[in-house]
């Protein structure tokens, strides 16, 4: 159960995989940036409204975490990576292709999305509203990822995005902000997904609130996590995707990261023992 959850810890830190992560974050960001661009677009459209716009980046992320996230963690956002490496949790020298893949994602998003409907509707950039000023769409963005980054160091486990509750967290999240602070910044909270279409579109207004807010709100996160939980890079975060971080289970959020970290799982190619079986 342990590996059907977290995915395997080996697998997530061996160097000759990492072509298998670099490609999950680039076809994640894709999905991602697919809908939720792909929404914008057709909601300036007037074909979708703008509750289905903003709920569907929330599931297509609920669903990318179940079934992605024990490969690369499921970052699919610079400012997740950049969280992650500062509390300790993921190694500095895998954030540049993290990153770089994460950007290739979304500009391939938007290269469909203009190939199906042209250069139309910003191919659903993220702009401050009307009525509102780069500047409090910064504080926006600022507020809003300071928030996602939180729910996701809180759900995740070290530097993966796994399981159901992590899911649950982070794609509820995404949906509730998009639902009410949609009308004034675009609820981006995520540099690639602003720069896709800035990038296709070549409409690069107000792009720098879509990097300076995120990466503010992602430093916010990781002070706030120390405060909540220490410092990162120990078992504790390893286990904070099993949500048994809370007072009076500790002792048991440690005993599930040594089971997750010392790869109580079957071997490949051996038959799992059934559930209640004991060992030989």
């Amino acid at each position: 159960m342990l590996m059907l959850e977290f995915g395997s810890r080996v697998d997530f830190e061996n160097p000759a995989l990492e072509y298998r992560r670099l490609f999950s974050e680039l076809l994640g960001t894709f999905m991602l940036v697919l809908v939720a661009a792909g929404g914008g677009l057709l909601h300036g459209k007037g074909e979708i409204s703008l509750a289905a716009a903003v709920v569907a980046p929330g599931l297509m992320v609920l669903a990318i975490i179940l079934f992605m996230g024990a490969v690369s963690g499921a970052h699919l956002n610079p400012a997740v990576s950049l969280a992650f490496a500062v509390r300790g949790d993921f190694p500095w020298r895998r954030v540049p292709g993290y990153i770089i893949c994460q950007l290739v994602g979304a500009s391939l998003a938007c290269l469909f999305l203009l190939a199906v409907f042209g250069n139309v509707e910003h191919l659903g950039a993220t702009l401050p509203g009307p009525g509102y000023h780069d500047w409090q769409a910064l504080l926006m963005e600022i507020a809003l990822t300071a928030v996602l980054v939180s729910v996701i160091l809180g759900t995740a486990s070290a530097a993966q995005n796994v399981g159901a509750i992590g899911a649950l967290g982070v794609g509820g999240y995404i949906a509730l902000a998009g639902l009410w602070s949609a009308p004034v910044s675009g609820t981006s909270m995520n540099p690639a997904r602003s720069f896709g279409p800035a990038l296709v579109s070549g409409d690069w207004t107000a792009y720098w609130v879509y990097v300076l807010g995120p990466l503010a709100g992602a430093a916010i996160a990781v002070g706030c996590a120390w405060v909540l939980r220490g410092r990162g890079g120990d078992p504790i975060s390893h286990a904070a995707g099993s949500g048994v971080l809370t007072p009076g289970e500790r002792r048991a959020a440690t005993e599930l990261a040594e089971e997750i970290a010392s790869e109580k799982a079957p071997e490949p190619g051996s038959t799992p023992e059934a559930p209640g079986e004991d060992g030989p």
